[in-house]
């Protein structure tokens, strides 16, 4: 079953935001936060298991261990560079 990159939906959020946009997660995908402006993206589950997303997964690891400034996972990255992953994923 492929995805293709629409299915990526983000939005700016503040963190009081974050926490009542919870519920708009659809079943069988994951929202994340991207650190450097904090826009929220909500991504299929399967990406957790691809190689380029464990690293970012593991970045976020090294910089934040289980403590996320948002109260979710924030992945440290440039959303440049995150689009650029999940775009790669895409063909999935």
């Amino acid at each position: 079953m492929g995805f293709r990159l629409n299915v990526i939906r983000w939005a700016s959020l503040t963190a009081s935001k974050a926490a009542s946009k919870s519920a708009e997660v659809p079943k069988g995908y994951v929202a994340v936060y991207v650190e450097e402006k904090q826009k929220r993206f909500v991504v299929p589950v399967c990406y957790l298991n691809q190689p380029s997303f464990q690293e970012l997964l593991s970045q976020a690891e090294e910089e934040f261990g289980y403590d996320h400034p948002m109260g979710g996972l924030t992945i440290p990255c440039t959303e440049d560079v995150f689009q650029h992953i999940t775009s790669c994923l895409n063909g999935l």
